[in-house]
């Protein structure tokens, strides 16, 4: 029960983690515009290292809490896929730390931009549409699981939690760079790492009544 418990715990502060060292970072590193800017930009530069520390915690965090996810659903709707879609959202966190973004919209300062994308900042936008696309369809199953299990609060919200995540994520990814999509992203990544927090700790109190 206590490594359950452990890997929950994992999932409950990853958000938090995850959007604090954000903070941190738009505080301390000059040029950074969240209206015109990804936090994923902050893997370059002199200090790139820090976020690229925090994808790579913080999926691993993600990764943990997908294993106590499945240690606790031992039955019913979305016990497999819900867990696994939670894992592909962390390793989507860890291959985003490992494969650097291109410099962009003036981000970081004095650094060159290139009229064609890297082969890293390729595989750093493909890890990320996995990343967040696990995390979308994991909240519809969720959705179903809440549904099925007459919590028709948790399920609205995890549904709801997943279309605004998911326009987003597609007005984001259609290239348009406007600071109303910008910051709806923003938004949409803090109501995604919520959600999680808080199904994580929702699950916590199910540990009781499970021999794990």
């Amino acid at each position: 029960m206590r490594l359950t418990r452990a890997l929950l715990i994992g999932g409950v502060i990853a958000g938090p983690l995850y959007m604090g060292v954000g903070v941190i970072e738009i505080l301390v590193r000059p040029g950074f515009d969240i209206s015109r800017h990804e936090l994923s930009l902050m893997s370059i530069g002199d200090l790139g290292w820090i976020q690229i520390a925090s994808f790579l915690v913080n999926g691993l965090l993600v990764l943990g809490c997908a294993v106590g996810m499945r240690r606790v659903m031992r039955s019913g709707r979305g016990r497999t896929w819900g867990p696994l879609l939670i894992g592909l959202y962390g390793l989507g966190f860890i291959a985003a730390g490992i494969f650097v973004a291109d410099p962009m919209n003036g981000f970081p300062p004095g650094m060159p931009e290139s009229s064609t994308i890297s082969w890293h900042a390729l595989l750093h936008f493909v890890s990320a549409a996995f990343a967040f696309l696990g995390l979308i369809v994991a909240c519809v199953v969720f959705a179903r699981r809440f549904a099925a299990l007459q919590q028709r609060g948790w399920a609205n919200y995890s549904i709801l939690t997943g279309i605004l995540f998911l326009g987003a994520f597609v007005g984001i990814a259609s290239g348009a760079k406007q600071s109303a999509l910008v910051l709806a992203f923003w938004g949409a990544m803090i109501l995604g790492w919520a959600w999680l927090s808080l199904v994580s700790a929702r699950l916590l109190r199910e540990l009781p009544a499970t021999n794990s």
